[in-house]
């Protein structure tokens, strides 16, 4: 992985984000198939990376309002859990009309870098059992690699067990 590698006019408000803090980052581009439905398992096929070390970026309502939640493509997101780091008793999945509107990004293309509005964030622990996590780096088609701690520093996030696998 090499600092800062944002080649081919690839910039996004995550990309620039994690250049401004000096991150070290790689970018992965993939061909993005417009009839996919499962797209961090798109990602990740396209990739050749496992599932666990690809998370997708959800984003839920809690009592305070919206929240992010960095969970690995191979599970779901455990919406109590999830709440419960936020100090919440519950959480629903928010409106993707909305989530677009507030995060500026395309659902499948959300990242969580580089948001309109910086949300609370809660990144799932297993991210932390690995070197480098891919996610989105705000469209379809690409994913920032860089270290699960440049991700928890740079989104002020809490980590906790929030996903489940299937």
């Amino acid at each position: 992985m090499s600092k800062n590698r944002n080649k081919g006019g690839q910039g996004t408000p995550a990309t620039v984000a994690l250049a401004q803090a000096g991150a070290d980052f790689s970018l992965h581009l993939y061909e993005h198939d417009a009839s996919a439905q499962a797209y961090g398992e798109e990602a990740a096929d396209a990739l050749g990376v496992p599932y666990e070390r690809i998370f997708k970026t959800l984003v839920a309502e809690v009592e305070g309002g919206l929240a992010v939640a960095v969970v690995p493509v191979a599970g779901r997101l455990d919406l109590k859990a999830f709440a419960a780091a936020l100090g919440g008793k519950r959480a629903a999945m928010a409106d993707a009309a909305k989530v677009e509107r507030v995060t500026g990004y395309v659902v499948g293309g959300i990242s969580p870098l580089g948001q309109r509005r910086p949300l609370p964030t809660v990144v799932d622990a297993s991210a932390l059992e690995f070197e480098t996590i891919y996610f989105s780096a705000g469209r379809r088609g690409l994913q920032i690699e860089t270290s699960p701690a440049e991700l928890v520093r740079l989104t002020k996030a809490a980590t906790a067990c929030i996903g489940r696998t299937e």
